[in-house]
């Protein structure tokens, strides 16, 4: 592996935007330009996927952005966006925007606390959310803000189409013509994995001009030239999506809506899509689950044969070629099992972006031998989505990739990672003092840790504030080693401990599905959690996982004691957040008991 050379890497930008550009300018031009291009598709009550032009997709926002300036939200004023992944999401996003308003996402997950807390804090006019049945929040909400339906009796989309119908083209035109690049378009509320979340000012320069670059770069044009297909689940509300949502536009790809994962596999065969946004946790289930479908017997050997010829043949590819008893292997693997999982993916999936969190190489090169190469990328909110990607013909597994155009990286004195460029946020919403602790002459502190290799692809290597330092004063990244717990398929989550402590520990939650496939597949009765996590076949199971992951660190690093939690750990309960990240400070807080039980008697 090659050692770090450089502590600061860029690449310039290709496209700068002048003073006029705006989401509403970008949406009006590429309308005018390509009227006849498909923007994106939608599934109907019947489940057939509904095409729409960028005319269609530009008429309907207006005459929506219509409806809202009659239902008197004035320029500046903030429109929260409380739904999944669905058409109409993009359709009210840009039809605020061009109403001249601030569009402010919000995790469908929600608890209403959190929505009412939002809504003061960015001074909602208007909350439009999916159902009806969502509406119970309005009890919590401040007096005078208006909630509308997307779906039900009283439609949002034909209320507000129906309302601005007097509404003029000029008085509309009118309310973006002063807008430019600096201005606040969207204001992101962090998902928070402590406290309130903070609301990341988004420009409408962060949000095109990130586009237009992602867009024009030559080594993502198999993902984002005209044509290609992608399929979306994530949240509309998470920064990463939305990115997608403004580079279809930018880019002329097709975007394709999937209101929720759990349709994922008909979703894949039924849109056929080129590539796909994914967190790790979903491609760790697609693996782990086509593994427990087999049943076991030798039909999961075989899989696990398939599968391990598909890593070893990405792995060889990468340093430099396949040989022939190992390209002969891997054409029978593909004969026998990789095509079924390629099928299941769609047929024509090439690339899968992956985000949030790191992904296992193992898994990175399983997917990529079978013909799926995964880029992974990094960025937060404040970096507007993706700061850094794999390039498509050549991504080094286990890096985030080399800067985007217009993005440099700096690796500070103390390894943080920090980020310079048209995709960094304006500030956070009415807290000046924690903008100044993160934002100096431009380059905003991730808190992420990292290094560069020679070529400028950056490795995250954990977070700053997450660092244990044990009793002796032994530092500690817990990253390493989650992450390499964490793909095994009963795991659901492990969170390492041992900060003032005279060893490392961890706490294990066990995935509820999954264990149940894999007692099937050992010949086990079934059981619940708590049950499971005091047998000795799922204990004897768990400490052959630890002791593997121990294997790549130092005495020192090691976990020495861990704990299985008596349940799963949820969203519901606050420890995850709505992108799914674990919240350790709730869990420690939650399970206060078992971590005390680890450190109980003196290691010997």
């Amino acid at each position: 592996m090659e050692m770090s050379t450089l502590t600061e890497f860029g690449i310039p930008a290709l496209v700068t935007v002048a003073d006029s550009v705006s989401t509403t300018a970008l949406m009006r031009d590429r309308a005018a330009e390509h009227p006849d291009r498909l923007y994106c598709e939608y599934k109907s009550a019947a489940g057939v996927w509904v095409p729409v032009t960028l005319r269609e997709f530009a008429d309907r926002v207006i005459a929506v952005a219509k409806g809202l300036v009659a239902s008197s939200v004035g320029p500046g004023e903030s429109v929260g966006l409380m739904a999944s992944t669905r058409f109409e999401w993009a359709l009210f996003d840009f039809a605020i925007m061009a109403a001249g308003g601030v569009t402010v996402p919000i995790y469908p997950s929600s608890s209403a606390s959190q929505v009412a807390w939002i809504a003061d804090d960015a001074a909602l006019k208007v909350l439009v959310v999916e159902s009806p049945k969502t509406t119970k929040i309005a009890q919590n909400l401040p007096d005078g803000l208006r909630v509308l339906a997307i779906d039900g009796d009283s439609r949002a989309v034909d209320v507000l189409v129906s309302a601005g119908q007097n509404v003029s083209d000029q008085e509309l035109e009118a309310r973006t013509h002063g807008i430019g690049p600096d201005d606040v378009a969207s204001i992101v509320y962090t998902s928070g994995t402590t406290g309130n979340p903070k609301g990341v000012e988004l420009t409408h320069r962060n949000l095109v001009e990130h586009a237009l670059n992602a867009a024009a770069y030559p080594d993502l044009h198999k993902l984002t030239s005209p044509g290609k297909r992608i399929l979306l689940f994530l949240p509309l509300a998470h920064v990463l999506a939305r990115h997608l949502e403004i580079l279809s536009m930018a880019s002329g790809m097709t975007l394709g809506f999937a209101p929720t994962p759990a349709t994922l596999p008909a979703d894949l065969k039924s849109f056929k899509p080129h590539w796909m946004l994914a967190v790790p946790r979903v491609l760790e289930a697609f693996y782990n689950t086509a593994d427990a479908r087999t049943g076991g017997g030798i039909k999961q050997r075989l899989f696990r044969w398939a599968a391990d010829v598909s890593r070893r043949a990405s792995a060889r590819r990468h340093s430099g070629r396949i040989g022939p008893i190992l390209a002969l292997q891997l054409r029978v693997a593909d004969a026998l099992v990789l095509h079924k999982v390629r099928d299941a993916m769609g047929g024509h999936l090439q690339f899968v972006v992956s985000g949030g969190a790191r992904l296992s190489p193992s898994l990175a090169h399983f997917y990529a031998g079978l013909g799926v190469t995964v880029l992974e990328g990094y960025g937060l909110t404040e970096s507007s989505a993706p700061a850094t990607c794999n390039p498509q013909d050549a991504p080094r597994v286990g890096t985030v990739g080399p800067p985007l155009p217009g993005c440099t990286v700096r690796i500070a004195e103390d390894g943080e990672v920090l980020i310079k460029g048209p995709n960094v946020f304006a500030g956070y919403h009415h807290r000046a003092d924690l903008t100044a602790e993160v934002l100096s002459d431009g380059w905003f502190a991730t808190g992420d840790l990292g290094s560069l290799d020679a070529d400028g692809y950056l490795r995250i290597t954990g977070r700053k504030k997450e660092i244990i330092v044990t009793d002796a004063g032994k530092n500690v990244q817990p990253a390493g080693l989650e992450d390499a717990i964490r793909p095994d398929p009963i795991i659901q989550e492990v969170i390492v401990v041992g900060d003032g402590k005279p060893f490392i520990g961890a706490l294990i939650s066990l995935d509820v599905q999954m264990l149940a496939a894999w007692l099937s597949a050992q010949g086990l009765p079934s059981m619940t959690i708590a049950q499971a996590a005091a047998n000795a076949d799922v204990k004897a199971h768990l400490h052959a996982v630890v002791a593997s992951a121990n294997e790549h660190v130092s005495k020192a690093e090691a976990i020495r004691r861990w704990r299985v939690l008596p349940r799963e750990l949820t969203e519901a309960e606050g420890e995850f957040s709505a992108s799914m990240k674990v919240r350790r400070r709730v869990v420690l807080e939650h399970f206060s008991d078992l971590v005390e039980q680890i450190y109980a008697t003196p290691q010997r």
